[in-house]
């Protein structure tokens, strides 16, 4: 039935368009009118948008909201959250969120209540902040911007939910969800959205854990929607060059990589807190928690700091890894790990520790040798490579391929290249662009739900990959052992305790 329904929109689309193109204008009923009477001047008519839903629209959540309403061929139907409203989410600069949609709206004055502006403190050397989010600004947001290009300067088509599962349940003509939960609820609402035929964007990481990761590829494969994680460097030139470089021999074949980054920015390495304050008016806590373990509210949870809890979120490799592991994939061919193992700072029972160091083993691919995997967090940096120069620091965050004929240093995730030494560089001959060079992630994704053929470059399918790998990497945080790793089975094969980790248990009334 959702392949037939699929199907059906499918051809829908179709002849609105041809019937659109034909007459100069799209079909309403049985009559032509012409495109700009609902497309407008600058935007598509409406049988060529993508509906769009927003699930989870705190901090990161808005910020995904802005980008998406710029698109022209997007229409923002529904928006839901957790929380109708509060304003203690975290920004990145003074006044970040009423400067957005000031931008967003080409204002110059108002919305001074999206930034109170109060400070929260994050870490001992990290104070940002306040911000105001939840589903009933987003709202406020999108039915603003739609409004401003109507003669009347209102609009009041966008639907608010605090449950997901109502919003896929009511929201017919949603095509597409964008999810940016925190970490325990990508795959429960993916998989949800995708079994009812939507497309799904998802903030990184994809999912919490190995298993989830799994089962987000298999039903994606299955639903044959459109999928895609926001790791904006998979469609990067710089990830291409790497590719390239490395597949032309530029240091000879690779036998190790070594990343570093500077998070966590957001505590760690604490205790659970003992008091028990009430609940906020707006949130709904116990949907918050979705399928983890119940817990007592406190505001050391959340928001954003909710990543520093094994229970909510995935660390700083899960958090960040994302985004350098995508490119280390592309660039070496890596599937499964033979072995994982960490070593990190004091352990915690519930919360990640200050500052680890993960390392993986990885076996040969074809002509390509096996690779050893060094990740480094909390502030730990790796040993000077002999060939960068003296008077050169290491970067607070970065990248190194080390191969047998040299090095690569580059930024965090790929960026900015460089072979070392320096002198290395001036003289080298970049080889030819055999990759195909793709739009940003977002349109590949968007055109992707209208029609086209090729799979977004961080497809869930793709990406699951990654995130298996990643996943694992803080199981091994959890234990602080080697763990061996059978892909096939999807287990850990000597240390049985560890499987808990890779397919955690869901709360009851959870399911994927």
């Amino acid at each position: 039935m959702r392949h037939s329904n699929k199907g059906e929109k499918l051809l829908r689309r179709k002849f609105l368009s041809a019937a659109g193109a034909l007459a100069g204008g799209a079909v309403v009923g049985s009559s032509v009118v012409p495109r700009t009477a609902l497309g407008g001047a600058q935007r598509p008519a409406p049988s060529q948008r993508v509906n769009l839903a927003m699930i989870g629209v705190g901090s990161q959540g808005l910020r995904v909201m802005f980008n998406f309403l710029r698109e022209p061929d997007v229409h923002i139907v529904a928006v839901c959250d957790a929380n109708r409203q509060s304003s203690d989410y975290h920004q990145w600069a003074h006044n970040e969120f009423c400067n957005s949609v000031r931008r967003l709206l080409g204002v110059n004055s108002g919305w001074e209540w999206l930034s109170p502006n109060k400070p929260l403190r994050l870490t001992q050397s990290l104070t940002v902040t306040s911000g105001t989010a939840g589903y009933q600004p987003a709202r406020q947001i999108v039915e603003a911007y739609y409004g401003k290009d109507r003669p009347s300067g209102q609009y009041s088509g966008c639907n608010a939910y605090a449950d997901f599962r109502e919003l896929l349940e009511k929201q017919s003509d949603v095509d597409a969800v964008v999810v940016c939960t925190h970490d325990t609820l990508h795959a429960p609402v993916a998989i949800a959205a995708m079994r009812k035929g939507k497309h799904v964007w998802c903030q990184k990481p994809m999912t919490y854990s190995v298993a989830e990761a799994r089962k987000m590829a298999q039903v994606a494969r299955e639903t044959s929607v459109a999928t895609q994680v926001a790791v904006g460097n998979a469609a990067s030139e710089d990830t291409r060059r790497l590719c390239e470089w490395v597949a032309s021999g530029a240091i000879g074949p690779v036998r190790e990589v070594i990343n570093w980054s500077s998070r966590p920015f957001w505590p760690q390495a604490i205790e659970r807190p003992s008091e028990t304050p009430p609940v906020p008016e707006g949130l709904n806590w116990d949907l918050w928690l979705g399928p983890s373990p119940h817990r007592p509210y406190h505001p050391a949870y959340l928001p954003f700091v909710w990543r520093g809890w094994y229970d909510f979120g995935c660390g700083a490799l899960g958090d960040m890894g994302c985004y350098s592991f995508d490119t280390i994939f592309r660039v070496l061919k890596l599937e499964a790990p033979d072995w994982v193992e960490a070593s990190t700072s004091e352990p915690y029972p519930e919360t990640y520790p200050a500052a680890s160091i993960v390392r993986y083993q990885f076996p040969a691919r074809g002509d390509m040798p096996p690779v050893r995997l060094t990740w480094y967090d909390g502030g730990l940096l790796p040993a000077r490579p002999e060939e960068l120069e003296p008077n050169r620091p290491l970067p607070r965050e970065g990248l190194m391929f080390i191969g047998d004929g040299g090095v690569i240093l580059a930024g965090f995730t790929g960026h900015k290249p460089q072979l070392l030494p320096e002198a290395r560089m001036k003289t080298f001959q970049e080889p030819p662009k055999t990759l195909p060079r793709r739009p940003d992630i977002a349109r590949q994704w968007l055109d992707a739900c209208k029609g086209a053929a090729e799979k977004p470059d961080a497809n869930f399918e793709f990406t699951a990959v990654v995130t298996e790998a990643l996943q694992l990497g803080n199981v091994a945080v959890r234990t602080r052992e080697r763990l061996l790793w059978d892909r096939a089975e999807m287990k850990v094969t000597n240390i049985q305790a560890a499987n808990k980790y890779v397919a955690p248990e869901y709360r009851t009334g959870w399911t994927l």
